[in-house]
């Protein structure tokens, strides 16, 4: 219990933190020899690159005027600056960066702990009233696929992480990075979709109807 109220404390930290690292490169690939499915990417050091002394206030002000730059119109933005997120692209980030730092749960499917397509069921569902289904293959099978570079901040990504077909789910939030519900031991975390374990278990992604 006292863990999560910390995570909630420094949710927009988080946030702000994924914002200052956004010129960074993505994150180093990790050991993949006999790990697990979720054991890429480490979670980002949000302490180390905001300021000590800012506020939670302050942090919160943050979050409401830089949500729209982790929201890019594509994998890659070169062009013109992006169009601001429609309300409804912004309720299911807000939901989603609300969240990090919840534990991972295999079955769960509340904010005591989720696990990967829980975390995207809970998300919509309290973010649009949009119902979707249980697990990752079947919400595989929801809304309409997207080409990967014409991803857009509040399509899904899926994965396979071992033989047999879609086995995980995420949020894509723009530039290149999705929010997801790792594995056992780890919390809800954002990792990156350009190269190392997640790029090469890619399997498509989907924009679900009404977004």
């Amino acid at each position: 219990m006292i863990r999560n109220t910390l995570n909630r404390s420094f949710t927009r930290a988080a946030l702000a933190a994924l914002l200052a690292l956004a010129s960074i490169p993505a994150f180093a690939d990790p050991a993949t020899g006999g790990m697990g499915a979720d054991s890429a990417d480490s979670p980002v050091d949000s302490h180390a690159a905001l300021p000590e002394s800012m506020t939670l206030s302050d942090r919160a002000l943050m979050l409401a005027s830089d949500i729209n730059r982790l929201i890019v119109p594509g994998a890659r933005n070169t062009g013109p600056s992006p169009t601001p997120a429609t309300g409804r692209v912004q309720s299911v980030l807000s939901r989603a960066f609300a969240l990090l730092g919840t534990p991972y749960r295999w079955g769960g499917t509340s904010t005591e702990g989720f696990d990967c397509s829980g975390l995207v069921g809970y998300v919509f569902r309290n973010a649009l009233g949009i119902d979707l289904p249980r697990v990752a293959r079947d919400q595989a099978q929801t809304g309409t696929q997207v080409d990967r570079s014409q991803l857009t901040a509040g399509d899904l990504v899926f994965f396979s992480t071992h033989s047999g077909g879609v086995d995980h789910v995420g949020i894509y939030i723009g530039e290149g990075k999705f929010l997801h519900a790792p594995r056992t031991g780890r919390d809800v975390t954002v990792s990156s979709l350009d190269g190392g374990y997640w790029n090469a278990r890619f399997v498509q992604a989907r924009r679900v109807a009404g977004i």
